[in-house]
């Protein structure tokens, strides 16, 4: 009998966000390999007798080793498994999905990539941020601010685009991208949004201007997860009293 991996997105982390079809995968599953960030809500949806491997990866903790998590996927499937590798946000999207899928299609291993709603697009929507407006920007640009090696980002060329800037793992880094985007031209002024754990009931998240995002930052006390959304559209946000359930304001004020 032939196994198959399914590279399931588990969303934000709102159980109710979750697809049908990742449903519909996780209750096929015979061993489900977790990412750190998948709650107990969305797992509640495998089988029983299903085998759960946490395999955690997580910027500045330590980690599972990305080989292992492949060479645990193509062996489990070689034995004729289910596998479902359940991710944080969207596979394909930061989630270090093409490099799961060219280990399965290498070894020969019958997969499919289900979508999950990345976590960019669930902490704007969360804060009631439309990463497109007509009447703002004509895009929005998604990067991770955790570098693979040390200065390949261009930050100023960011700068220059105009567009909304939806960054991901950046809050380590916070004062540095703050300093290159300011450098490379964007104003001190520009709106900006930071969400920690979107769409949880410990949401929090604060609204400020790009010359104060680190100082406001440090002065919160988010720390990762956290996702800043930098731009004019960061100026239309409403929700960001800290917490889900609380009242949303009518509008926003900006710091002066």
């Amino acid at each position: 009998m032939s196994g198959r991996v399914y590279l399931v997105g588990a969303g934000p982390g709102d159980p109710e966000l979750l697809t049908l079809k990742a449903v519909k995968a996780l209750k096929q599953a015979d061993v489900v390999l977790c990412d750190d960030l998948v709650g107990e809500e969305i797992l509640a949806y495998a089988r029983p007798n299903a085998r759960i491997v946490p395999v955690g990866k997580r910027g500045g903790c330590k980690s599972t080793p990305q080989e292992f998590i492949e060479r645990l996927m193509v062996s489990e499937a070689l034995r004729g498994r289910i596998v479902v590798r359940l991710k944080g946000g969207d596979p394909l999207i930061f989630g270090r999905g093409g490099e799961e899928c060219a280990a399965l299609r290498a070894a020969g291993v019958a997969f499919e990539v289900v979508n999950g709603i990345t976590s960019g697009l669930a902490a704007a929507t969360a804060l009631g941020i439309p990463l497109t407006h007509r009447d703002l920007c004509h895009g929005a640009i998604f990067v991770t601010g955790h570098e693979r090696h040390s200065g390949t980002t261009d930050w100023a060329a960011l700068a220059k685009t105009g567009l909304p800037l939806v960054i991901y793992m950046g809050v380590a880094r916070c004062e540095d991208i703050q300093g290159k985007l300011m450098e490379g031209g964007l104003a001190g002024a520009t709106p900006a949004a930071v969400v920690c754990n979107a769409t949880l009931a410990d949401q929090r998240s604060i609204a400020t201007r790009l010359e104060r995002l680190a100082e406001d930052v440090r002065g919160s006390g988010i720390g990762s997860p956290a996702i800043m959304v930098i731009g004019e559209v960061a100026r239309l946000a409403e929700n960001t009293s800290g917490n889900r359930a609380a009242p949303r304001p009518q509008a926003l004020h900006l710091p002066r």
